[in-house]
């Protein structure tokens, strides 16, 4: 699986969280349902809102695919602000399914980015085994 990042612009340049990290820091919160409805990034551009990668027809089929293979059973993780850090592939699925909440986590305070300033394509994707 390829590594994964969470990404924000900022006045410092682009921000990125290591998300293998997002999903250590929130291992022990307790997941609640979240209506999708309070699920802002549903309504804006999201995968393909200004960053390195073009909404082709070959990307949005792929994130159709990453979206069939999504696992439901994980919660998202949500910012401190209620922003998706990780899972709109997870909240796309419950979408398709007609489902009105997705199970999530949040977290009370974000933690300082992994990358500050960087740009996108200069970040570590090696792939994981």
């Amino acid at each position: 699986m390829r590594k994964q990042y969470h990404l924000r612009q900022s006045a410092t340049g682009l921000l990125a969280w290591d998300v293998d990290r997002l999903i250590a820091l929130t291992a022990g919160l307790p997941a609640r349902e979240v209506p999708l409805a309070a699920i802002r990034e549903l309504d804006e551009p999201f995968w393909f809102g200004g960053g390195s990668e073009a909404a082709t027809c070959r990307a949005v089929a792929e994130h159709a695919r990453l979206i069939a293979a999504a696992d439901l059973r994980y919660p998202i993780i949500l910012g401190a602000d209620g922003r998706v850090m990780d899972g709109m592939h997870r909240v796309a699925k419950a979408y398709l399914e007609g489902r009105s909440v997705i199970a999530a986590v949040q977290l009370t305070v974000d933690p300082a980015p992994d990358f500050v300033g960087v740009d996108e394509a200069a970040l570590p994707y090696e792939a994981i085994a």
